[in-house]
């Protein structure tokens, strides 16, 4: 007779993220929103009101008479349901683990469940919250290596660059935000925790990969409704800086191209046509909007009422070359000089100056110097 070989639960957190191990989240969907790993599904032993309830029973009345409850409230069809939910995951991800909170009674009674119905499958000693203890020490040890911060005027082509490199960590990607007044995306930022769950996993994955530095965008602690960890911002704002200094029609094209022509693709493709260019208008709109008292309220108008002409040529003729009406005066008046008084008080960290090609040999260089 064969001996049926099971998998043990486990408490290896690094090996979980570093191979992108299937996960099933079983707590209660709000949990699951406020914060949880890239490679996790939530399908949750008790909705909100049901967890909600066991909370309260177990503050009044302990935790037997709170198990109670809880067997009470997912019971029958409903734990049926459930059950046949986690058995349906565990065979399309036979490879994966359970974990509740902190990997006590949720998870245990997920998985007692399970065996029952003839399934054997592991779950996550300690749960999300040594989960999530773990790569916020990934973080910090992270925050240790060398850095280098790649800076330059708006346009310059930055996240293209630290794109381009091994050791190079896209800090708006994960964010998805481009760290401007126009720079939302599509797709809907992460909380704080999953913000920083995943910025965790990359640096994890790139020092598994062998690098020993990064190479960081100059931003501010806030990237949208993002907050860069403190460690990290702080070895940011104490590490050598090379600039890139691209001239100013290369970086009106890029911007061009970035912000205006494939934006409004972007939007058209995910709402449609009338949807999707109502939308991209509102998008510039608000973009400007939201700085208009930099701006100062005449230079805002003027910019609006320019804006305005634009939208209306590319709507009829699908030319956009007429947003440069607006777009270049925007970056004389505001964004370059904001830049350079910016840059003004880092200069003693400046190692290197070029073009972005200049730039890129220098960088490129350095990592092989340096160990990626």
């Amino acid at each position: 007779m064969s001996t049926v070989q099971t998998r043990q639960d486990t408490q290896d957190y690094q090996r979980l993220f570093l191979q992108d191990v299937p996960l099933i989240d079983v707590r209660a969907p709000i949990e699951f929103t406020q914060g949880a790993f890239p490679c996790s599904v939530n399908l949750p032993l008790m909705n909100d009101s049901e967890r909600q309830a066991v909370g309260t029973c177990y503050k009044q009345q302990g935790q037997q008479a709170a198990i109670a409850l809880g067997h009470s409230l997912v019971n029958g069809k409903l734990r049926e349901q459930r059950t046949q939910a986690w058995i349906e995951q565990c065979a399309r991800q036979p490879e994966g683990y359970i974990y509740c909170f902190r990997g006590g009674l949720r998870s245990q009674l997920v998985q007692q469940w399970l065996r029952e119905a003839g399934v054997d499958y592991p779950r996550v000693i300690g749960g999300y919250k040594a989960l999530r203890n773990f790569l916020l020490g990934a973080l910090e040890a992270a925050a240790v290596l060398p850095m280098l911060i790649v800076g330059g005027n708006t346009g310059s082509g930055k996240t293209l660059l630290i794109n381009e490199l091994a050791a190079g960590i896209d800090l708006e990607g994960i964010a998805h935000h481009r760290g401007s007044s126009f720079g939302r995306t599509l797709v809907k930022q992460p909380t704080q925790i999953d913000f920083e769950n995943h910025l965790a996993i990359r640096m994890l994955k790139k020092q598994h990969a062998g690098c020993r530095h990064w190479v960081l965008e100059d931003e501010s602690r806030i990237i949208g409704s993002t907050n860069l960890p403190l460690s990290l911002f702080n070895g940011m704002q104490q590490a050598a800086l090379v600039v890139i200094d691209d001239p100013f029609d290369v970086r009106v094209a890029r911007l061009q191209d970035e912000y205006i022509d494939r934006m409004r693709i972007a939007f058209e493709q995910a709402y449609g046509e009338q949807d999707g260019w109502r939308q991209y208008d509102e998008y510039l709109h608000h973009g400007l909007f939201a700085i208009r008292r930099r701006l100062g309220l005449e230079l805002f108008q003027q910019l609006t009422l320019r804006l305005e002409s634009a939208l209306q040529v590319q709507r009829l003729s699908g030319q956009s070359e007429a947003h440069q009406q607006w777009l270049v005066p925007l970056l004389q008046h505001y964004y370059d000089p904001m830049y350079r008084y910016q840059l003004e008080k880092k200069t003693q960290r400046v190692i290197f100056r070029g073009n972005y090609a200049q730039v890129r040999e220098f960088l490129m260089t350095y990592s092989q110097n340096n160990g990626e």
